[in-house]
């Protein structure tokens, strides 16, 4: 398991700690990097050495999309479904959901849970599927991919299966928008990558902060704890990075992720909480 932050480390003015001393933040190479093609499904199998692995899909809305993803996993991956003995349950967590998700997630194979507050946040549905999950390790994704294979669980996992010095793993890939290649992920590209390169360059290197696609021990999100709203992805970020280093963290490219984009006037809200999560942990005071 990954050691937890030791005593050579400096304080932001906030009170939090920054990342480990020594640390040449201009060099973007703490981050390992690895591709999903990296990862064979019976290695991984072997790997596993008697830990369970969960799957978590928070989700709000996604009818059209959850349903297969559920069910590809549960096929391929799950000797339930008849396939690989690599994850031991598939939690889909229902945001307040106003259409069928939940039925159509039961239906296909997963354990639907309610995120409580209706419409709380991802964050909040994220630690709903922490809490109510039995994994050793958990694996995080998005319910909205349209081209979801079960590569993006096998990529995840590998690894944190393979080397257990890792706090967290990211998935990257190329987003379409209007399918226009690498048009897409505009709140990534225009404020979290930036507010990456400003505030916390040792993490500059991650392709892909915001992404939904994200692994990692359970023991790990107990200690980091799971920040509200969309502000979750950027925050576990800094502070896995925060307490055990950014080289404890890795990513990994997932290829090419087609989903639902939403118009620029629906990301302003987004892109506040990812600023605000960014601007807390580099101890800057902000109004309530």
């Amino acid at each position: 398991m990954v050691d937890e932050a030791g005593p050579d480390r400096k304080r932001a003015p906030c009170g939090r700690r920054l990342f480990p001393m020594g640390h040449d933040s201009g060099v973007h190479t703490a981050v390992h990097t690895y591709d999903d093609s990296h990862f064979d499904l019976p290695a991984l199998v072997a790997a596993k050495q008697g830990r369970r692995v969960t799957v978590c899909l928070p989700a709000r809305n996604e009818e059209a999309t959850v349903g297969s993803i559920v069910a590809m996993v549960r096929a391929a991956l799950t000797l339930e479904g008849e396939g690989a003995d690599l994850v031991d349950e598939i939690i889909v967590v229902d945001d307040g959901s106003t259409d069928t998700t939940a039925t159509v997630a039961a239906r296909a194979g997963a354990l639907v849970v309610p995120a409580g507050t209706l419409g709380g946040g991802k964050g909040q549905a994220m630690a709903v599927g922490l809490a109510e999950s039995s994994g050793d390790l958990l694996v995080f994704l998005d319910a909205d991919v349209e081209n979801f294979t079960p590569h993006f669980v096998t990529g995840l996992l590998g690894p944190l299966l393979l080397d257990e010095s890792l706090a967290l793993v990211k998935g990257f890939y190329t987003r379409p928008l209007h399918g226009q290649i690498g048009e897409g992920g505009r709140v990534t590209e225009l404020m979290a990558r930036p507010l990456l390169d400003v505030l916390f360059p040792a993490l500059a290197g991650v392709h892909q902060p915001l992404a939904g696609e994200t692994a990692a021990p359970r023991a790990v999100l107990e200690k980091t704890g799971l920040a509200n709203g969309y502000g979750i992805e950027i925050a576990l970020l800094v502070d896995v990075a925060d307490q055990f280093g950014p080289e404890a963290i890795a990513q990994v490219d997932l290829g090419v992720r087609v989903h639902r984009n939403r118009p620029l006037a629906d990301l302003r809200h987004q892109a506040t909480e990812v600023l605000r999560a960014a601007l807390e942990r580099a101890g800057t005071n902000l109004p309530d």
